[in-house]
């Protein structure tokens, strides 16, 4: 394994299968900058080698994890911005950049580059913002162990590594992502709330459970309510309700022999054409379809 004292430094080969993945891993490495030092070092080959004065463009995604010490970071989209221990840098393919360590304290610095349809699908969709490219999780055991495991996978290079390294770059992304947002909501009550209304959801999926009661039994507004929820869980409560109510209707349908009109009133459902339509929207299937096909599956298995 590697340690904070050890300077590694992997660029890798790739072939068509790796790219066919959908997610490739370029480089992993870490380096220790000591204050004053030169940088970026002379391990750096073309076109990753540059000027912190001129900045560079590459051809990839990078995430940086600066686990100590302080520096600065610029980029086409971003201006100058200071750059403490604990912050994840992203860069961008085809966008300008530059970053250095501070001369006077130097860094540790771990980082990752990858490209592949996943990546650019994750910009595409706003998980990974050009806007945002700096990110403040502070030490975090699991990312270092995750950055160590890639510089082992990498430093030996056994055959299809490629696609291991590709699930350890996700869980990386996964992981920077979920305590960003679980950061952005500090107040352990609103949590708390919050996860007290998932849990009312789920206990009682069939009538109409009300959201407007939900949030009065938790002593807040309606529309706060909401704004917390789908900033807490990525969907409204609505939606959260709703995806409830397909999953208890997917358990009816396959464990019972109960008439789909009856589903559709049980769980409250305006009527049965809807809840047939709804169904559909979310899985693909009517809910006849889905009764039928998963009921031959089971008695294939049997």
């Amino acid at each position: 394994m590697h340690n904070k004292y050890f300077n590694g430094v992997k660029y890798l080969t790739i072939n068509d299968n790796d790219l066919k993945w959908g997610l490739t891993t370029t480089t992993v490495g870490f380096q220790s900058i000591k204050p004053s030092q030169d940088y970026p070092t002379k391990e750096h080959p073309s076109p990753y080698y540059f000027y912190p004065d001129y900045g560079r463009i590459l051809q990839e995604f990078q995430l940086i994890y600066v686990t100590k010490g302080k520096g600065s970071f610029k980029s086409a989209q971003s201006d100058a911005t200071a750059i403490e221990e604990g912050s994840i840098i992203f860069l961008f393919p085809d966008e300008w950049h530059t970053y250095r360590p501070s001369a006077k304290e130097g860094w540790d610095a771990y980082w990752i580059g990858f490209k592949g349809l996943i990546a650019g699908n994750l910009l595409d969709k706003q998980f990974l913002q050009k806007r945002a490219p700096i990110q403040n999780i502070g030490h975090n055991e699991q990312m270092v162990n995750l950055f160590q495991q890639a510089l082992d996978i990498a430093s030996r290079e056994q055959t299809s590594f490629q696609p291991l390294l590709s699930g350890i770059t996700m869980h990386l992304l996964g992981l920077i992502h979920y305590t960003v947002k679980n950061d952005a909501v500090k107040d352990k009550e609103i949590i708390h709330k919050i996860n007290k209304a998932r849990l009312l959801m789920q206990e009682y999926p069939f009538g109409d459970n009300r959201l407007e009661s939900i949030a009065a039994a938790l002593n807040m507004s309606y529309s706060w309510f909401r704004k917390l929820f789908k900033q807490y869980t990525g969907i409204t409560p609505a939606q959260y309700q709703m995806n409830i109510k397909v999953e208890k209707a997917k358990n009816m349908l396959i464990a019972t022999s109960m008439p789909i009109k009856e589903i559709a009133f049980t769980l409250a459902f305006e009527s049965t054409n809807y809840f047939s339509i709804f169904f559909k929207n979310k899985t693909g299937k009517t809910p006849l379809s889905f009764r039928n096909l998963n009921r031959r599956q089971l008695n294939q298995t049997f």
